[in-house]
């Protein structure tokens, strides 16, 4: 397993890569990295700025004859997500991303990588130490909590930038600039319930939906993945029907960006019924394997026996609850008819939990349609409260609306046309980037994202293409030798 890092070009990038794998950084828990950029700031001697929220931003003059060109702000965001296989031990609070490379690539062993977003922080990081590049005034802007809550966007103050033009290195697809993403919400479901008895004659189980490719919920929702809640709902309803399936305890996903590749469920099967549930979920997993060979082909349903519970759901409880995840969307709600091939309204139910009297729903609900979100609220509410459950909504941030006759725009595919010999892709991300909060704080910002060819980010899959990293290089560098005049 190779893991010299530093053996790859543009070496100042891959060496702050490098670094960065080396300091956890989940959502959430960034102390260590946010004092990590700190003291590198400091180090070189430039302006470095700790904001009230923790984000860090660093300052640099332009070079030598460049001081009359517009100020371009680099940002990304410090945090990672943390998504682990199952049979990984691995505490991303304490252990250091074992990355290394894998042909044309660069991966983990067994956990998500960090190129979403340390990519684009190194990449800030090495514009902000080199002496040889030839740029206006750079701000690096690097922003806390992007994955669960955008905090860090959410927190930023005016006045603390200068800049006019918003280089966001969060995307990834190399050859593409991202004029416009889609905005978000989170809908969480609740419904109290009351726990009785487990039933007399029963025998307890364990089912464990696993083997799913999972991602990221607004770049990989239009693969049509398998969801391990939907999955696991699925096959409990037919189970509580025809075999009296009872739920003790489920749990499936972690995280609200990240299509649940996993779900446990503690039930019980009256022994009566025993042998016939047992071929019930083989043929069940056979069938749902047939309905993904495509998208999920590792898909895999264990039944494994367990410890008889003290008590379960009660069964209106459980009918109610059970129907509504059913009923609940998730995935692609509409394709837009603007942009060909953009996702314009999608929902992705993230986290299910049932424990001690508590049944819970988590789902990420986007649209590049404010309006679309909302009514796509309305539904999840609807459900939910036909099941007698509660339904909040948080963490609303506004999409990035499309500016086609953007002046950075026009320069950057100009300058991609002149350095590789084609025109860029222009397109919208179904995403939630930081741009949207970003541009209403400071609505000056000509705003573009763009970055290395990474694939499935927020999977233990994750990884991102070598000569990709080299051409996004390249391409930041001309860029900022080509910043028009103020």
């Amino acid at each position: 397993m190779n893991t010299n890092l530093k053996s790859l070009k543009p070496e100042a990038l891959w060496r702050h890569f490098e670094t960065l794998t080396q300091i956890p950084r989940p959502s959430r828990k960034e102390a260590r990295i946010i004092d990590v950029v700190k003291k590198f700031g400091e180090s070189l001697g430039l302006e470095t700025i700790v904001d009230e929220v923790g984000n860090v931003i660093i300052k640099k003059p332009a070079t030598k004859g460049m001081e009359d060109r517009k100020g371009v702000v680099l940002q990304g965001h410090l945090d990672m997500v943390p998504q682990a296989n199952s049979d990984k031990d691995f505490n991303f609070e304490t252990d250091p991303i074992q990355a290394y490379i894998d042909g044309e690539w660069v991966t983990a062993d067994g956990t998500t990588l960090g190129a979403d977003n340390g990519m684009g922080v190194a990449a800030a990081m090495a514009v902000l130490e080199s002496k040889e590049l030839v740029h206006g005034p750079i701000e690096a802007l690097f922003t806390i909590d992007e994955e669960t809550g955008m905090t860090g966007a959410f927190g930023l103050k005016p006045g603390l930038l200068d800049g006019e033009i918003l280089l966001n290195l969060d995307s990834e697809d190399e050859g593409e600039l991202y004029i416009g993403c889609a905005g978000g919400i989170n809908a969480t479901s609740r419904l109290k319930y009351k726990a009785v008895p487990a039933p007399e004659d029963c025998e307890a189980y364990k089912i464990t939906i696993s083997g799913l490719k999972g991602g990221h919920s607004g770049i990989d929702i239009p693969l049509y993945r398998g969801n391990a809640n939907k999955i696991m709902f699925r096959l409990m309803r037919k189970a509580a029907i025809d075999y009296g399936l009872r739920i003790a305890e489920m749990e499936g996903g972690s995280l609200r960006n990240a299509i649940p590749r996993e779900a446990t469920a503690v039930v019980t099967i009256a022994k009566s019924k025993k042998a016939d549930f047992e071929n019930f979920v083989r043929d069940f997993e056979k069938t749902l394997q047939n309905e993904y060979a495509t998208a999920d082909p590792g898909l895999k349903i264990t039944l494994t026996g367990a410890d008889m519970p003290k008590e379960v759901m009660n069964e209106q409880a459980q009918r109610s609850f059970v129907n509504a995840i059913n009923a609940c969307p998730n995935g692609v709600v509409r394709m837009s008819s603007d942009m060909e091939g953009l996702v314009e309204t999608s929902t992705n139910l993230a986290v299910v939990t049932v424990k001690n009297g508590t049944a819970e729903a988590l789902s990420l609900l986007r649209s590049s349609v404010d309006s679309s979100k909302i009514a796509l609220c309305e539904v999840v509410e609807s459900v939910f409260d036909l099941a007698g459950a509660e339904t909040n909504l948080d963490g609303d941030y506004p999409g990035w609306k499309p500016n086609p006759n953007s002046a950075i725009l026009k320069e950057m595919k100009e300058v991609y046309k002149n350095k590789f010999g084609k025109i860029p892709e222009i397109k919208a991300i179904h995403a939630g980037l930081e741009c949207g909060l970003l541009g209403g704080v400071y609505p000056k910002f000509d705003m573009i994202s763009f970055g290395p060819t990474i694939r499935y980010p927020h999977s233990p899959d994750e990884k991102v293409n070598i000569e990709s990293v080299q051409k996004f290089w390249d391409y930041l560098v001309e860029t900022l030798r080509h910043i028009p005049k103020r």
